[in-house]
């Protein structure tokens, strides 16, 4: 029987990377002319290495969802909400890389930093809430899944791991890459070759990965706390509210290779830069600000239940 649902699942995930291929025959990624207001419903990218990962990772985290569940039982290991919560990070990143935002972002500039918040701030914390590495480890085939286990034992990738994923080194990543990409001419860089550009949005997801992760984790080391989490969310707060500040305020164009692109959309190249701003300053800082507060009840909540352990504690 469990050979027979093996061989299933292989099948299953040898047909993802056959239909993930085929978009690559008609690839509309970054075409010569950036997308007009009646172009929205076919403003899509479809860059195979992009279709191909994606359906890779949404196959493999159904295939270990699946044995999991058929082993524990629906709705026990990964919660029904984690699961959702996954998908909903899924569907953010199609929003941001195939449809429709990444197509838009070749005319607008307001488009391109609507992408870039999603992948720093709305699709990190989406699956690292959604909790996905067992699934997608268990959606691995059990050799490939020794390997990787072993990997992760050796000494100098723990070290590693330690020190990139501690509070402050993962803020200040995610700060670099915020601020370094955002500068003229790293972004103008971007928009002109298509290397730089995934380059720009892998790290902005890594980063941002990184970044979510030590945040949500920091609670559960017992020398750090949520203290240290907050306090690192509200400078990320703080400084990524002062960029997008600093874009919305600028008197004048700071990326000047959208010149003529959001005149079909009815906006000057000055008034599309102020609404960027905006979205980094106001959409993005929201989501930052109301992740502290989560973190602070979180940390209310687990003094109490300290308190509650140990009544003499507190007095």
């Amino acid at each position: 029987m469990w050979r027979k649902c093996r061989s299933i699942d292989m099948r299953w995930l040898k047909l993802s990377i056959l239909l993930a291929l085929l978009p690559s025959t008609t690839a509309l990624a970054h075409v010569d002319a950036p997308p007009a207001p009646h172009d929205l419903w076919s403003a899509w990218t479809l860059d195979p290495f992009v279709t191909l990962s994606l359906a890779f990772v949404a196959v493999l985290y159904s295939i270990g969802l699946s044995r999991q569940w058929r082993r524990a039982g629906t709705g026990r290991g990964p919660k029904r909400w984690q699961a959702a919560t996954f998908l909903g990070g899924m569907l953010a990143l199609v929003l941001a890389l195939v449809w429709p935002l990444d197509a838009l972002g070749e005319a607008l500039f307001t488009a391109h930093m609507a992408q870039h918040v999603l992948l720093v701030a709305v699709v990190p914390p989406l699956m690292v809430v959604g909790a996905p590495m067992a699934p997608l480890m268990r959606g691995l085939p059990a050799a490939w899944r020794r390997r990787l286990v072993g990997w992760g034992r050796q000494g100098w990738w723990r070290a590693a791991w330690r020190r990139l994923s501690a509070p402050g080194a993962a803020a200040l990543l995610h700060g670099i890459a915020l601020w370094a990409w955002h500068a003229p001419a790293a972004f103008q860089a971007a928009l002109a070759n298509e290397a730089v550009h995934i380059a720009e949005h892998a790290s902005f997801l890594f980063t941002g990965l990184l970044f979510w992760w030590a945040i949500v984790r920091s609670g559960r080391v017992p020398e750090l706390g949520f203290g240290v989490g907050i306090l690192w969310m509200l400078v990320t707060v703080i400084h990524s509210g002062l960029l997008g500040a600093l874009i919305t305020f600028a008197p004048m164009p700071l990326y000047p290779a959208y010149a003529n692109r959001a005149a079909a959309w009815g906006l000057t190249l000055l008034e599309d830069q102020q609404l960027a701003g905006l979205v980094m300053w106001v959409p993005g800082g929201m989501i930052y600000l109301v992740a502290g507060v989560a973190l602070m009840a979180a940390w209310l909540k687990a003094l109490e239940r300290r308190a509650q352990r140990a009544p003499g504690l507190l007095r």
